[in-house]
Formats: structure tokens, sequence, C-alpha cells
């Protein structure tokens, strides 16, 4: 089975989008809905159920890029003696036993955390982790988006496996949307079914080449970094979709996948998007046949 054993994980945007409620919460840190093993609802932050996901894909080291403000991310994934002692007294038993299996993998884990001071871009954010990945392949996953599916170590297979098929510099996930003028869009050749090779990427396109939208998982080999180095002409931040473009065009093998008919892709970036994803992740725990907002009733 292809892995790759080490995980990038931006959590340092604003999140202004939300504020108030991200002034002092980060909005990675805001719960969604999901179910135990023994099929109890739960609330849990979108960043754990993003670490959680990766470490039963087989990552073991992960680094989160964080900003001001971020400490809460630091502190969730540090372990607390005193508060398990004290939840061990006043919650029910499921829970205890929820926060336990989470602290055992992250005592399993390497994590380690990095500062981006300032938002300078996504592309910034993934750049700050060199030092500690140039010479390994390795994931990024925002930390504020998530595939909801229904075998998630599968996907994440998926992406490895293609990474390795085609001796990729960069493969990430894709998908369509109704408006690609949001999103960082991907034009592309379809070599096999629901693969594309990728000729061009552009942020927030205001006349995009197609509807193809970058969802913010990828894979990649330490080349990306030679190519972060241009801030977007509009945004003036170093944005990952400029990278990857360069890489194109200095001859990179770059590749997408389409996300299956089963699998949707959640984010907590807006108002609305967050009602999204609490509305698709509850009818999803109470529903495990609802596989996409449009069929899940709540």
């Amino acid at each position: 089975m292809s892995r790759i054993p080490i995980a990038v994980i931006p959590s340092a945007g604003l999140g202004v989008r939300l504020v108030p409620a991200t002034k002092q919460q980060p909005k990675e840190m805001l719960p969604i809905f999901v179910k135990n093993r023994k099929g109890q609802i739960l609330l849990k932050p979108v960043i754990q159920v993003v670490f959680e996901r990766l470490f039963d894909a087989g990552v073991r080291e992960f680094l989160f890029v964080v900003g001001r403000g971020k400490r809460s991310i630091e502190d969730h994934f540090t372990v607390d003696s005193g508060f398990m002692n004290q939840l061990k007294h006043t919650a029910k038993p499921h829970l205890v036993e929820e926060m336990e299996r989470f602290y055992r993998r992250v005592r399993s884990s390497n994590i380690g955390f990095i500062n981006q001071p300032e938002p300078l871009g996504f592309g910034e954010a993934v750049l700050r982790a060199k030092a500690f990945t140039v010479n390994q392949d390795f994931i990024v996953h925002a930390g504020d988006d998530l595939i909801l599916s229904p075998n998630p170590s599968a996907t994440f297979q998926r992406l490895m496996n293609s990474f390795r098929t085609h001796n990729a510099d960069a493969v990430f996930f894709v998908h369509k949307v109704k408006d690609p003028t949001r999103y960082g869009v991907v034009e592309g050749a379809e070599v096999e079914h629901a693969t594309y090779r990728v000729k061009n990427v552009e942020e927030k396109p205001k006349r995009p080449k197609s509807n193809i939208a970058i969802v913010a998982l990828y894979a990649f080999n330490k080349k990306i970094y030679d190519h972060i180095k241009k801030p977007n002409a509009r945004t003036h931040q170093l944005e990952l979709t400029n990278a990857i473009q360069d890489l194109i065009d200095s001859g990179g093998n770059v590749y997408a996948l389409q996300l299956t008919p089963n699998e949707t892709r959640l984010d907590v970036g807006t108002p609305e998007s967050y009602w999204n994803a609490l509305r698709a992740t509850m009818a999803y725990t109470l529903h495990s046949s609802c596989l996409k907002q449009s069929n899940c009733k709540t």
C-alpha cells in the first residue's frame, strides 16, 4: 500500500468572513458532526477530523502552520491529563473513550507547529514547511476543508496511488462547481476516468476556463518549493495555484482527481458553507446512505 508519511496542515487564515465568531476561535476549531464507532453522534473540530483521517491513512508526522490567535489549535493537540481526570468524573463513558482514542493518536504522532506571522497566502504557508519536508514527498491538507466520504482512508489512498502511478510532481482533488470564480480552477485533459493531466490552474478567475475547482488536498514532491516565489498579481499573496502553474510551465507532471459521486467537499470558510457543512455532516451521521447534501433531509 502506497503511503506518504508526512502532512502539512495550513491553519493560519484569519477567518474574516466568519467574524465575530472567529475573533478568538480559529475557524479550523469550529465543530462538525461525526459518528463514533458505536453509532453515537459527537461534535469534533474540523481540524481534528482532518488529523484523524490522515492518521488512519498512515500519516504519522504532522506540521501545523498556524498564525496569531491560533494557540487553541496547539492546546487541542497537546495531551491534557488534568482535563482527562476531570472528564472521567463528569462525562459519559463514550466521551471519555473518544478523547482517550484521540490522545492515543496524538501520542503516536510526531506533531510540530510553525508560525505564519502574517497571512501572506496559502502558498507562503506551505513554503514555511520546506525545512521539514524538502527531502520527502508530503501531503498538504487545509485545516478548514474536508472531503465527506464513506471511506476516507480509501480517498487518501487514491491520492497517494495516483501520485506514485503517474510519477507525479503534484496531484490534487477537484470537483465540479456552479460558480468557479470563487475557487482555484483547473483546465486539463482526461487521461483516464476521472483523472486529468492538468494544463492550467488559476485562482478565482473572472473568466473561468472550466467549472472544475480545486479541493485543498494535495500530494507534492519537493519540486513545488522551487515555484512558490511569485505573488499573485491580484491578491499580492503567494498563492499555491500560481506555484502549481509555474511547475506545469517548467514541465512538471501535475494531475487532478475528480471526486467520486459519493464524495462531497465541505469547508467552513463562510457562514453559508459552514451551515452546509453542519447540515451535511448531521445528515450523514443520521443517514449513512446520504452521501450528497442535495439528498440529505434534516
